[in-house]
């Protein structure tokens, strides 16, 4: 209202008389409207890259319970008007993550998850070349204004105490380092729960995703800006 106002005094000429008609007034209002000259107040829509590996690629479930569209949905119902990129690639690792990630970029997201690591723990890579993919990929994400959630993940209990606590501590310190909201676990409430995961044990069905998007809701919120924890 403040620009159209202004265009109006603008258009104005002495002795309060318009110098076009109030078609013409109306036809240049939207032409400049159209043309960017006047913000709109309203929000625009945020797109979220969702980046990760088969967690969120929906691995084994039906596209509408993959974990990006569950999220998304929530989000809309919560008020929000975003638009959630599916970026997760089933064996991915800590390292292919990286190697794709300016791929990824292409669409621009404002706001990334970046859910990865679980293959890393599966396979018993080294952890410190862990937390070097992951810094990397934070660093990119933060070099191109992409505000970041990180989720955090364990390793399978059967790699031994030492390796599952290096592991494990590998998600809050990228955190803290670069100042970005973390999740602690990706799978919390999910993980060893039969009747919430596939029968591999390891991915979650579709009751699992309902409860993984509801635990991980405050975060994303808090990510898009609202002071939700």
């Amino acid at each position: 209202m403040r620009c159209a106002r202004a265009l109006i005094l603008a258009l104005r000429y002495g002795g309060g008389h318009y110098i076009v008609n109030a078609w013409l007034l109306s036809l240049i209002l939207a032409l400049v409207l159209v043309a960017g000259g006047c913000h709109n107040a309203a929000a625009q829509q945020a797109t979220i890259l969702a980046f990760g590996d088969s967690l969120t690629a929906g691995y084994g479930v039906d596209h509408k319970d993959s974990f990006p569209t569950r999220l998304e949905g929530a989000l809309k119902i919560a008020g929000y008007d975003v638009r959630i990129i599916n970026a997760g690639v089933s064996g991915d690792t800590s390292a292919g993550g990286l190697s794709r990630l300016n791929w990824a970029l292409a669409d621009k997201p404002s706001f990334a998850i970046v859910e990865l690591g679980a293959n890393d723990g599966l396979r018993g890579l080294n952890p410190q070349s862990t937390f070097t993919n992951l810094d990397a990929i934070i660093v990119r994400l933060k070099a191109a204004d992409v505000g970041v959630l990180l989720t955090g993940m364990q390793a399978p209990p059967n790699l031994g105490r030492e390796y599952g606590t290096e592991f494990k501590n590998i998600f809050p310190h990228l955190a803290e380092k670069h100042d970005v909201i973390l999740y602690p676990f990706f799978l919390d409430g999910v993980a060893a729960d039969p009747d919430l995961n596939q029968g591999d044990g390891i991915h979650p069905n579709a009751a699992g995703v309902n409860i993984i998007v509801k635990r991980i809701m405050p975060y994303v919120t808090r990510m898009l800006g609202a002071d939700t924890l």
